[in-house]
């Protein structure tokens, strides 16, 4: 496992932190679609106070280290390496906490199958190695939802749910599996939820333990921590290339064992 100085070194030089690819036009619209409670940006979440733009944009500057200033309007935007380890670490201890656990239920789902998926399916290896119960619900569920034209289904890859559209997994802040996920488990739903996007979101929204992955542009689950509902959100860019998630990961899955 890389030192944290190292992991830092790694974040800022792969873009998961530091100067990340997402623009600040891009950040400060999602921001303000927040703001306007655009379903799409809430991802499966209700807020129990009104969020405006200037209270979103305090929180991510706060929760992720995006730029404070609102009069930044475009260019560079950032998120603070430091803050990325302390929630990592944050959420390595909600997992290790519920892992020792008689036979604990768990849940993984990622709407950014090609970045996110290679953290949780080292997670979902490692609880399943812990003797926790993988739940896997609804599998080859079908819908159709708003902003998308082919039907969309659940299917399972390593025991992390995703969606499927006519043979690949896709990209998706849908709330809707998550819903129809745990209202298939009725009581037996999970003892914590590993996810991110309206997955991460319909989890929080229903009660269920539940720590994310979230980029700087999907505010919601930040929103969602800070009220409450969702336990630990760590800010990265969910979308650089899959094996720069290594270091992140292993630091996750040492800090889980030696706890356990």
């Amino acid at each position: 496992m890389l030192s944290r100085a190292a992991l830092r070194e790694h974040l800022i030089h792969s873009r998961i932190a530091g100067d990340i690819a997402t623009s600040r036009e891009n950040n400060l619209d999602h921001y303000s679609s927040l703001a306007n409670q655009d379903p799409y940006y809430m991802l499966g979440l209700t807020f129990e106070q009104r969020w405006t733009f200037r209270d979103v944009l305090a929180l991510m500057a706060k929760a992720a280290g995006v730029v404070a200033d609102p009069g930044h309007r475009w260019g560079q935007d950032t998120i603070d390496p430091e803050r990325t380890i302390d929630a990592l670490d944050a959420m390595a201890d909600r997992i290790a906490a519920v892992l020792s656990r008689e036979r604990p239920r768990v849940l993984f789902a990622t709407g950014h199958p090609t970045g996110l998926l290679a953290i949780h399916l080292p997670l979902a290896r490692l609880a399943l190695e812990c003797g926790a119960t993988i739940l896997t619900p609804a599998e080859g569920w079908t819908y159709s939802g708003s902003g998308f034209g082919r039907p969309r289904r659940i299917r399972y890859l390593g025991d992390v749910a995703m969606l499927d559209e006519k043979g690949a997994f896709v990209h998706t802040h849908d709330s809707a599996p998550m819903e129809h996920m745990l209202a298939e488990l009725g009581d037996t739903r999970p003892e914590l939820v590993i996810a991110d996007h309206g997955w991460a979101g319909a989890a929080g929204e229903a009660g269920v333990p539940t720590v994310a992955f979230a980029d700087s542009n999907d505010p919601g689950l930040f929103v969602g921590e800070a009220e409450g509902k969702i336990d630990v959100v760590v800010p990265l860019d969910d979308n650089v290339l899959p094996r720069y998630y290594t270091p992140l990961t292993e630091r996750l899955v040492t800090r889980v064992t030696r706890a356990l």
